[in-house]
């Protein structure tokens, strides 16, 4: 058996029933175009190739490579891509296919921020995702405003999917075991959703770099109070009061330059 290897943050999953369960929740069926990040030894990805009958899979370690080319040797319809996920052409892979795409991964804790955005990238592609992540990056998927778990990772995925926790897993179904308890995430990517502001992604940025700061503070960059005042917002607020919605309307007003003053007439 190949060992975890720390610079990948791999902690494979092991526990028959939690596999089951993740199968079931993300409710594959025959001819659905899966994919599976980070098969590792493969123990969920022959549950997955069971349920959809074909599944290309992402793996970026070498040996763990060799090993599922020689376990799924027979099964021409598993596709090994040995790549950096980061790198991978989802785009490319859905049109070969046919289909939009359903991802389902237990992702390194370290890869599961950039991964995120690296696929709002190409969200047009993907009906949904199923992760299994570290449960606080979970909490903060699904908060609501005014929580503690409230943040920018919540309001910029907000816009493109939406969340939902399907089930926490306790350390032993992996090994070796994590420090920390896991969660299911479901995210279905809302069709045809708007176009984003184009500041939106700067503005939540800036507006959660320091959270005790007011709303005023936060995006003076941006938005004067004027501004803010006019949208019906109060500058007082704290961000993490703020809806999504509400950070489109910043964004979009942002977008507006801000009216000149009449320049000064020379006697």
């Amino acid at each position: 058996m190949i060992r975890a290897r720390k610079r990948f943050g791999q902690h494979f999953l092991h526990d028959p029933a939690v596999i089951a369960r993740l199968v079931a929740a993300v409710g594959l069926r025959s001819g659905d175009a899966a994919v599976e990040i980070g098969p590792g030894h493969g123990a969920l990805t022959s549950a997955l190739l069971q349920a959809a009958g074909r599944l290309d899979a992402v793996e970026i370690d070498r040996d763990l490579a060799a090993l599922l080319r020689a376990r799924f040797a027979a099964q021409p319809r598993f596709v090994l891509h040995e790549t950096d996920v980061l790198r991978f052409d989802w785009r490319a892979l859905a049109a070969e296919r046919g289909a939009r795409l359903r991802v389902v991964g237990n992702l390194p804790y370290n890869l599961s921020t950039p991964l995120l955005f690296r696929l709002l990238q190409c969200a047009e592609v993907i009906h949904d995702m199923h992760f299994m992540l570290q449960k606080e990056v979970v909490d903060r998927i699904v908060a609501a405003p005014g929580s503690a778990a409230y943040g920018r990772l919540t309001v910029m995925l907000a816009p493109h999917v939406r969340s939902e926790r399907v089930l926490d897993v306790g350390a032993g179904a992996f090994r070796p075991a994590p420090r920390v308890v896991s969660s299911v995430v479901r995210l279905t990517v809302i069709e045809q959703a708007p176009g984003l502001p184009t500041l939106y992604a700067p503005l939540v940025a800036a507006a959660f770099s320091q959270r005790r700061k007011t709303l005023r503070n936060a995006v003076r960059a941006y938005l004067s109070a004027e501004q803010i005042t006019a949208l019906g917002l109060d500058p007082g607020m704290r961000p993490e009061q703020l809806s999504p919605a509400q950070f489109v309307q910043l964004a979009a007003a942002a977008a507006v330059p801000l009216a000149q003053p009449p320049a000064a007439v020379l006697h």
